[in-house]
């Protein structure tokens, strides 16, 4: 599994020849575009800067969509869709959390989540955590202090920061890893296989955006 950062809370998650997009970013957003060919899109918010699917449509590749709570099963990917809530950009939202397995690997993605604790539904569905996407850029979804503490309780194994620098507060990557008591070098990409998650508890790892 291969994982990318582009900025906002676009991620692109690729296992074999099966490219997995999340919250990309519109053509029509003010945030900086990435265009790529993907298989699967997950829609976090159904807002301008997470919801490209044009951009994430390109060749011969026309995505799956999933855009809002339920189950759903792609090409052997498992996907868990439950509904919470965001204040993003000012106004109350829907936002969905998505619970994804893939290779054998749990990956939870929070997307633009404003509260500090799970809805019950997701607390109950969400278990054994391996990768975790946690939005830290307040201004409409979790601070940073308040999205490492929801992260830790959350129990995964790695925990990727999104949600900040071009989009959220500008000390809030800075106040994350205070919290965290962690200064991890910046990784251009994360490469992983199940075996490498043994023995790891809550490690922060920092993408570079693309």
């Amino acid at each position: 599994m291969i994982i990318n950062y582009f900025g906002g809370e676009f991620v692109k998650i690729q296992f074999g020849d099966t490219i997995l997009a999340l919250n990309p970013i519109s053509k029509d957003s003010g945030l900086e575009k990435s265009k790529f060919g993907a298989d699967i899109v997950l829609v976090s918010l159904n807002h301008v800067d997470f919801n490209g699917i044009d951009q994430v449509t390109f060749g011969e590749k026309k995505p799956f969509v999933v855009s809002g709570p339920g189950e759903y099963e792609i090409n052997g990917v498992f996907v868990k869709g439950l509904a919470s809530e965001s204040g993003y950009d000012g106004e109350p939202r829907i936002n969905t959390i998505y619970s994804i397995n893939l290779e054998g690997m749990n990956i939870c993605f929070l997307g633009s989540l404003s509260t500090e604790q799970l809805p019950k539904d997701a607390d109950e569905a969400i278990d054994d955590v391996d990768i975790l996407f946690v939005p830290i850029g307040g201004n409409g979804v979790l601070n940073a202090e308040s999205a490492y503490k929801l992260a830790v309780s959350i129990g995964p194994k790695i925990i990727i920061p999104i949600h900040y620098g071009d989009i959220g507060t500008k000390d809030a990557l800075k106040v994350f890893l205070k919290e965290a008591g962690e200064n991890p070098k910046p990784e251009s990409k994360l490469t992983l296989k199940k075996k490498d998650l043994e023995g790891k508890e809550a490690e922060v790892v920092v993408l570079e955006k693309e």
